[in-house]
């Protein structure tokens, strides 16, 4: 009985992933073909175009950028707020022979601080 719940899951589990990946790319292909619709309509109203075009994919190009910086600092927020909960769990621990294991939410605050700076200081700016 156990055998048959296993693999009934396993098939259902591989057919989900592979409808999602489907509609995944059908997904991608689509935006892909608005999108150079959406330039050749572009270019055509404007008679040379190349102009309206440049700057409508310069504008993509930064809204996709920023879209970026905002992803990685909310990241490296809740990359630190994940080290200080474990911090703080950790320390909670009444066993003496763990009362240095609260160090160990160091590490996901330390890379939390590295997401969140290198979104504020060292990314490009626009």
């Amino acid at each position: 009985m156990v055998f048959v719940f296993l693999s009934i899951g396993a098939i259902a589990l591989f057919s989900f992933i592979a409808v999602a990946t489907w509609s995944g790319t059908r997904m991608r292909e689509r935006e892909a073909y608005y999108r150079s619709e959406t330039l050749k309509k572009i270019a055509e109203t404007q008679g040379a175009g190349g102009a309206s075009a440049l700057e409508f994919l310069r504008e993509e190009d930064r809204l996709e950028r920023r879209r970026r910086g905002q992803g990685q600092r909310l990241g490296g927020l809740i990359t630190m707020a994940v080290g200080v909960g474990l911090m703080i769990f950790l320390y909670s621990i009444p066993d003496p022979d763990a009362h240095f294991a609260y160090r160990v939410g160091l590490i996901p605050l330390l890379i939390g601080a590295v997401l969140l700076g290198h979104s504020l200081l060292a990314s490009p700016k626009e």
